[in-house]
Order: C-alpha cells, then structure tokens, then sequence
C-alpha cells in the first residue's frame, strides 16, 4: 500500500483513522506514552520518529516505510514485530462475559522488545477489553488489556489476572496466600465475586486507554 501524501505525520494520521485505531493506542503499542505520537503529528515533536518506531508502525499499517517518513523501501525486512491475538471476549469488570464469546478478531503487533520486557512468550497473549466498573479507578469501562497467559499461578500479592468463574470471564484482583485463592474487586461499591471454582486465563501485564 502506497499513500500519496508527501507529509508523514498526515500520513500516519489518516492511516491510523482507516484502521479505527488511536494514536494512544498506537503509542502504547510501541511502548511509549499515549500522547507521544499526538504531539508527533499535532506538534511536530519528535521531529522524525525513531527508526524502530516507524518500521514497527508500518509493518503494523501495511505501508511502506518511506509512507512515514523512511528512506524508502518495504517494510518488515529488518525487524518483525511481536504478534498478540486479539480477542473479542470482554474480560467483565462487572457482571462477567460468557467465554462462548471468546473468538479470535485478529492480530495486533508491538514492540518486540516491549514484548520482552513483558516477558511474554509467543503464542501465549492476548489483548481482550474490559466491561464495567468494578475495576475502577485502575481500570476503566472500555480499557484494553495486554494478557499474559503464561501466568496462571498467583503470587501473595494481589495482582490482576483475568480469570473464569462459573462460564464468565472477567478480570480481578487475585493473590494465594497459604494455599488460600483470595478473589476481589478494586471498587469497593463493586457486586461480590461470584461463587465457584476459579481458572486462572492469564496475568494483566500491558493496559492501554485511548484519550477521552
């Protein structure tokens, strides 16, 4: 795919758009902070992307990378990036999602060595959006959450894990302590966890929010 517009920032803007993707999102793809790309095509700050983070971007939007500013040339021939299913399953801050829901929509790509940094192991992630609210104020109705799936044991500290619970998925706040599973919920105005024996999917490790 080629694009016709000589301004790169327009350019990135408008492919983005085409893809219903935000420049938040797509900033925390590349592990960077949400504004970084808005201030990139709004403010002209960075004045040229990183090398890394244009390749990355291009591979991602399936144009070539002198589209976003490159020297020229296809994308993909020195760096791939690191591939995350994306579900559509809505991991419930709330009243659960039936796992029956849980269908592969596609692939996102991020930065490999956020990946790593992660620690995340191929084939065993996935980017799911949360419902609700009973994980306010750390997560919001409308989040998506990088899963860790690889991770199906607790720790003593209570981390957030995506979990079933009786046919509903739904992500909480989990910890084992002396052998005992501890379920819980951030809000505290949040209804009770339900009853029932509890499958670990996988730990919350990435959480990105598009701007309101």
């Amino acid at each position: 795919m080629s694009d016709p517009d000589p301004d790169p920032r327009a350019a990135l803007a408008r492919f983005a758009a085409a893809r219903g993707d935000s420049l938040a999102a797509l900033s925390a793809m590349l592990g960077r902070n949400a504004a970084y790309l808005q201030q990139y095509v709004k403010r002209g700050s960075p004045r040229r992307l990183a090398e890394d983070d244009r390749r990355l971007l291009a591979q991602y939007l399936g144009v070539e990378d002198h589209v976003l500013g490159g020297s020229g040339g296809k994308t993909g021939a020195s760096r791939t990036g690191f591939r995350i299913a994306r579900l559509a399953v809505q991991a419930s801050a709330g009243p659960g999602a039936l796992v029956d829901d849980e269908v592969l929509l596609g692939t996102d790509v991020i930065d490999p060595a956020l990946a790593r940094r992660l620690g995340l192991r191929d084939g065993q992630a996935a980017i799911i959006r949360v419902r609700g609210t009973s994980m306010e104020p750390g997560l919001q109705d409308g989040d998506h959450i990088i899963v860790d799936m690889a991770t199906t044991v607790p720790g003593a500290r209570g981390r957030l894990h995506v979990i079933r619970v009786d046919g509903l998925t739904m992500v909480k706040r989990v910890a084992l302590r002396d052998g005992t599973l501890s379920v819980s919920s951030d809000n505290p105005a949040a209804p009770p966890v339900p009853d029932g024996p509890v499958d670990i999917v996988g730990r919350v490790v990435w959480q990105m929010r598009e701007p309101a």
